[in-house]
């Protein structure tokens, strides 16, 4: 059965890169380079990625070429 995801739902880095298979690496490097999905960074320096934000980023990703 899937599992039901919430659009305010705060995500941890390391979550995100689970969910698409990357290493931690790659995360920050997209990030460095303005090319990974909206982050929010918490007072103690932890990011957390909404998840409409990142549905959102991964959605933007679609090739629309048939």
């Amino acid at each position: 059965m899937p599992t039901l995801t919430r659009p305010d739902e705060k995500l941890t880095v390391r979550e995100v890169c689970a969910e698409l298979k990357i290493a931690r690496s790659t995360f920050y490097d997209w990030r460095a380079k303005g090319l990974g999905p909206k982050c929010t960074r918490m007072p103690n320096g932890d990011l957390r990625i909404r998840r409409s934000d990142l549905d959102a980023w991964f959605t933007d990703l679609e090739d629309a070429t048939p």
